[in-house]
């Protein structure tokens, strides 16, 4: 019972931060929306990207152990804010995030810009 609350925990935050590649913004084009998106908010979100994917990492044993439900929930808001101070150090709510990402996803030449950012931040930490 454990193992499926921890699973369920770490897929809503995985779901919040790491959208779909198939979510894509349908009141503009990817033309458009690739106009909008500047190397620098690539950047910031590969920062955030390598932040949140170190806070699962960390917080994902924690919360399999957790003994009680209330430990969990405990660990999951721990997570999550250390989540939403990855994004506002960038400058960044959830949804900036997400809207780069699903614009990345839905732009070849973005998305693998944003793999090299992301690529380059794994390597710096």
């Amino acid at each position: 019972m454990q193992t499926v609350r921890t699973f369920a925990a770490i897929a809503v935050l995985g779901i919040v931060f790491f959208p779909s590649p198939r979510q894509i913004l349908a009141q503009q084009t990817p033309a458009q929306q690739q106009m909008d998106l500047n190397e620098n908010q690539l950047r910031s979100v590969a920062k955030v990207y390598v932040q949140i994917e170190k806070i699962l990492q960390t917080y994902a044993p924690q919360l399999k152990e957790a003994k009680t439900p209330e430990e969990g929930k405990q660990i999951q808001n721990e997570a999550m804010s250390k989540m939403q101070q990855a994004l506002t150090q960038e400058g960044m709510n959830e949804q900036s995030y997400r809207r780069i990402i699903e614009i990345a996803n839905a732009d070849d030449g973005l998305r693998k810009k944003l793999l090299g950012f992301i690529n380059e931040e794994k390597q710096k930490s």
